[in-house]
C-alpha cells in the first residue's frame, strides 16, 4: 500500500528520473512507478540507466527515501502524481498514446480528493483534457473541483551541463486557474522559475513549438548543405560569418540527420493535429522529408569521395566515429548513425565504429563491437566518418592519422578532410 508520498513519478526514464532526483533534493518524499521490473530493481539497488545521473546520484536519492516500484499501490495517498511515460509514433506516423492512457487508468484507480495530476509526456494539444481527463473523471471526481489536473512540458536536455531541471524555466497550464496554481505551487519547490500559461493546450503547444522551431531550422541548414556543396560554397564558413550579426540571426548547423527523443518525433504530433483540421502542415512535413533523407545524402557524398580515389564503397573499410544521437552521452534513440550504417552495409562496406559511450552497437539485429584502439582503427580505415564529435576525441590526432575524413559536423580541417 502507498504511504502518502509527496510525489509519485510514473515512468522512470530520461524525464522521470531527473524529476525524482530534484524533488528528493528539495526534501520531498518521492516514489516512482515503472512497469519495467528490471529497471525498478536496478534503481532500488543504486544503479542508474540515464546519462545525467550517476550510480552515486541514485544511491543518494535512495538513501533520502526514494523507492521505485512496479506496484500501483504506491499511488495511494500521494499528494502529486507526475506522468512521464513515452509517447512514440505508431506505425502510421501518428501519436501512440497507449502509455499515457494506461497511466491515466492506473492513476484513476488510486485518485484521491485534492491530488494534483500532471502530464509531462510530449503530445499534441488537447491530450490532457480530451484523453487524460475523461479517464481520471470516470468515477465521478471532477478536475478542478475534486482534484487538480495540469500539463507541464518536459525540457530535459541529456548531457547539458549548464541547464538542468532546476534552472530551466518550467511551463505549467491547468484545466482551471486553480489547477494552474496547484501545479505552479508544486513545481516552485523544485525549479527556480515557473511560467504560467492560459491552459493545458497552450502548455502542450509550447513544447511542440520549441522542437518544431529547431526541426525546421535544422532542415534549412541541411538543405543549404546540399546546394552549397553543389556551388562549392563552405557552408560552415557562411554560418560563422552570419553569426557575427548581433541581432536577427541564430546559428543552426547541418548534420547527418536528426535524432533523440524530441526532434524526429515531436513535430509529427503537431503535424498530426493540424491534419485533423483538414489540411497539411507543410513546413513540418517538408522539414521531416529533408532531415530524414540526410543519412542517404551523406552516403552519396561518401560514394563520391571514394570514387574520386578510384575506390568503391563495396570492400572499403569505413569507420564511423560517434553513433549516439548527440555528443557526450550514451543515448542512441533515433540516432542517424543507424540508417547511415544500414545504407553503407547494403552497399558492401566493411563497416566498423568507435564510440566511447557505446561498447556494443546493434544495427538491424547485428551486434557490432566498438573498436578497441581508436587511432589504430582510424589509420586502418579507407574513410573515417565523423558522426558525433564527442569531447573525448582528440580531433587533431584523428586528422593526423586518417587517410580520408568526411566530417558531418564541421569540426575538423585539413587537406584530406571534407566537410558536409
Amino acid at each position: 500500500m502507498g504511504d502518502g508520498a509527496d510525489l509519485v513519478v510514473i515512468g522512470l526514464g530520461y524525464v522521470g528520473l531527473p524529476l525524482v532526483a530534484e524533488a528528493t533534493r528539495a526534501g520531498l518524499r518521492v516514489h516512482g512507478l515503472d512497469l519495467d521490473r528490471a529497471k525498478v530493481e536496478a534503481l532500488n539497488a543504486g544503479r542508474s540507466h540515464v546519462d545525467d545521473l550517476s550510480d552515486a546520484d541514485i544511491r543518494r536519492i535512495v538513501a533520502a527515501g526514494f523507492h521505485a516500484s512496479d506496484d500501483p499501490a504506491c499511488l495511494d495517498g500521494a499528494g502529486t502524481v507526475v506522468i512521464c511515460v513515452p509517447t512514440p509514433l505508431d506505425a502510421s506516423g501518428g501519436p501512440d498514446l497507449a502509455a499515457v492512457e494506461a497511466a491515466g487508468t492506473v492513476v484513476a484507480a488510486h485518485l484521491g480528493p485534492g491530488m494534483l495530476v500532471v502530464l509531462e509526456s510530449t503530445t499534441y494539444p488537447g491530450t490532457t483534457e480530451d484523453v487524460l481527463r475523461p479517464l481520471l473523471e470516470r468515477d465521478g471526481l471532477r478536475a478542478g473541483v475534486d482534484f487538480h489536473l495540469a500539463y507541464s512540458p518536459e525540457r530535459i536536455d541529456p548531457g547539458n551541463a549548464r541547464y538542468g531541471l532546476r534552472n530551466t524555466p518550467k511551463v505549467v497550464g491547468g484545466v482551471t486557474p486553480a489547477c494552474t496554481d496547484a501545479a505552479a505551487t508544486f513545481y516552485s519547490k523544485i525549479v527556480d522559475t515557473v511560467v504560467r500559461v492560459r491552459g493545458t493546450r497552450e502548455a502542450e503547444m509550447a513544447k511542440l513549438l520549441e522542437n518544431t522551431y529547431r526541426h525546421i531550422n535544422i532542415a534549412l541548414m541541411n538543405e543549404m548543405a546540399v546546394f552549397c556543396d553543389e556551388l562549392d560554397i563552405d557552408l560552415w564558413d557562411v554560418i560563422e560569418a552570419a553569426s557575427t550579426k548581433p541581432f536577427g540571426f541564430q546559428a543552426f548547423y547541418p548534420g547527418p540527420g536528426v535524432g533523440g527523443h524530441c526532434i524526429p518525433i515531436d513535430p509529427n504530433y503537431l503535424s498530426y493535429k493540424v491534419r485533423t483540421l483538414g489540411y497539411p502542415f507543410r513546413f513540418v512535413e517538408l522539414a521531416q522529408e529533408i532531415n530524414v533523407r540526410m543519412p542517404a545524402y551523406v552516403v552519396t557524398r561518401i560514394q563520391r569521395l571514394l570514387n574520386d580515389r578510384e575506390r568503391a564503397v563495396k570492400g572499403s573499410d569505413i569507420l564511423l566515429l560517434g553513433v549516439t544521437y548527440k555528443p557526450n552521452i550514451a543515448d542512441e534513440r533515433e540516432s542517424p548513425a543507424v540508417p547511415l550504417a544500414r545504407k553503407l552495409l547494403s552497399l558492401g562496406a566493411r563497416l566498423r565504429y568507435h564510440d566511447p559511450h557505446v561498447p556494443i552497437w546493434r544495427v538491424d539485429g547485428v551486434d557490432l563491437t566498438c573498436e578497441p584502439d581508436l587511432l589504430a582503427a582510424v589509420g586502418a580505415a579507407d574513410l573515417v566518418v565523423l558522426v558525433q564529435p564527442h569531447d573525448t576525441y582528440d580531433l587533431d590526432a584523428i586528422v593526423g592519422r586518417a587517410k580520408l575524413i568526411f566530417d558531418t559536423r564541421g569540426r575538423t580541417s585539413g587537406a584530406h578532410v571534407h566537410r558536409l
